[in-house]
């Protein structure tokens, strides 16, 4: 799935640490390392239909909506939770049989989301995502039907949880489990470190 000296990273469409936490993974990627991004559903007890929201309100949102003006992301609190099986196994997909595809695909999709509001438990918000980067919607259907796209979710979930991954987001950088959304300036100085590590 990756060599040693790759960066992991666990994500999951719903979860706005890791919609603010792009911003930290482009600062690996910006020091030269490979990050090899993971999903990893972070509320699997979400039924099929989701789940309405409620409020956000609170020392913590105000915090993600600040960092996420300072990454330049427009963040507008969704009505709802989706359940991101599907999505997260479609991406997974993606990632694995049309790569070229999948930084956008996976940046929609969290868009489709956090700015669109968009349900991504429905298949339909997800095609037209796919449709638009010209990902092959009758390759994914089948591996969507066939639950070889699910599996490959299970994998990457049973991978992060030997690591110690039990929420999102999750980097293992030098062989070290970062988890939550940690400053800019920590994952600068681990960034830097990693990158000497690798050299």
């Amino acid at each position: 799935m990756s060599k040693n000296d790759d960066v992991l990273h666990w994500y999951d469409f719903l979860c706005p640490f890791c919609y603010v936490g792009q911003s930290r993974t482009a600062i690996l990627i910006r020091q030269g390392l490979n990050v090899v991004e993971l999903p990893f559903q972070a509320h699997p007890d979400i039924p099929a239909r989701g789940v309405p929201a409620g409020p956000r309100n609170g020392l913590m949102y105000r915090n993600l909506e600040r960092e996420a003006k300072d990454a330049g992301l427009t963040l507008n609190w969704p009505s709802r939770l989706p359940n991101t099986r599907r999505a997260l196994a479609a991406a997974e997909w993606v990632r694995r049989n049309q790569p070229d595809k999948f930084a956008q695909f996976q940046k929609g999709l969290f868009a489709a989301h956090f700015v669109l509001g968009e349900d991504l438990g429905n298949q339909a918000v997800i095609d037209l995502h796919a449709t638009e980067l010209g990902i092959n919607i009758e390759a994914l259907h089948a591996a969507l039907s066939d639950g070889s796209a699910s599996m490959a979710v299970k994998e990457a979930e049973t991978l992060g949880r030997r690591y110690g991954v039990y929420g999102t987001p999750a980097w293992l950088i030098a062989q070290r489990l970062v988890s939550g959304l940690l400053p800019v300036q920590d994952f600068d100085r681990l960034a830097k470190i990693a990158t000497q590590l690798t050299q």
